[in-house]
């Protein structure tokens, strides 16, 4: 006997009424066009996906040395820790093809893309929007960081196209201006990862004797599509993105 089952959700107590302004002064303001639409894509993406997040650090101390250099010889571009991050996830990318990847459940295939466009989150005064930076694997780190900062500035004073939001196999959220230690980023679909970065703080490490040196760490955290990729599949990764920012000279070699 086949049994109909309700829709999803369809047994949750349903979202409570309240009369806010019962128990104080209270003001009501109108979301933007912007966040209503993110508001449905991220719920949809949050229960629709089975999330899981992996945190890691990547020592980070050579990084500030490289950027100075690199801006000293392009001082038209403002080069940023961010575009360094993409450049090493694409490297991560091409060693791990399966987080390059979009789950097709219907056909029980998955998609591995062959190019490498990177999302960049961006916070825009009427939501959160995400660019898309073409064919980061052909671009040099001067390239890229221009073209976060056209993006950047297009999004929060014109707002984006459809088309400049679409594409992306892999996207990053970077809250490094701000703070934290670490957060949960929602999964950009049809994308199986999406990568967070918090700000790098200094700290303490054994050396050589027992002897104590400071590096500076970049917390790493990594939401990934678990029936796509598992734990160690998000650790090798993670990993292979760190030991890139390790090395920010060959990164800024490519």
């Amino acid at each position: 006997m086949n049994t109909v089952r309700p829709p999803f959700g369809a047994e949750l107590p349903p979202w409570p009424e309240v009369d806010f302004a019962a128990f104080g002064p209270v003001e009501r303001i109108a979301l933007a066009r912007v966040q209503k639409l993110g508001a449905a894509f991220l719920a949809r993406n949050w229960v629709s996906i089975p999330h899981v997040t992996h945190h890691d650090e990547a020592d980070v101390t050579g990084l500030d040395t490289a950027r100075a250099a690199l801006g000293a010889q392009h001082p038209d571009i403002k080069i940023t820790p961010l575009a360094f991050i993409v450049k090493a996830a694409v490297a991560a990318l091409r060693a791990h093809p399966k987080v390059n990847a979009s789950l097709d459940a219907a056909a029980g295939q998955l998609v591995l893309k062959k190019y490498f466009h990177i999302g960049i989150a961006i916070d825009t005064p009427g939501g959160l929007l995400v660019g898309v930076i073409r064919d980061c694997d052909r671009k040099g780190l001067p390239e890229i960081a221009a073209e976060i900062a056209a993006v950047s500035n297009k999004a929060r004073e014109k707002g984006l196209s459809m088309a400049e939001m679409s594409g992306g196999c892999f996207t990053v959220s970077s809250l490094g201006a701000i703070g934290g230690t670490g957060f949960t980023p929602i999964i950009n679909a049809p994308e199986v990862a999406i990568l967070g970065a918090t700000r790098s703080q200094w700290k303490p490490t054994r050396g050589p004797e027992d002897s104590v040196t400071w590096r500076l760490m970049l917390p790493l955290s990594l939401s990934y599509d678990h029936r796509v990729l598992n734990g160690a599949d998000a650790a090798r990764f993670v990993r292979a993105l760190a030991d890139a920012l390790a090395d920010p000279a060959a990164l800024a070699a490519i």
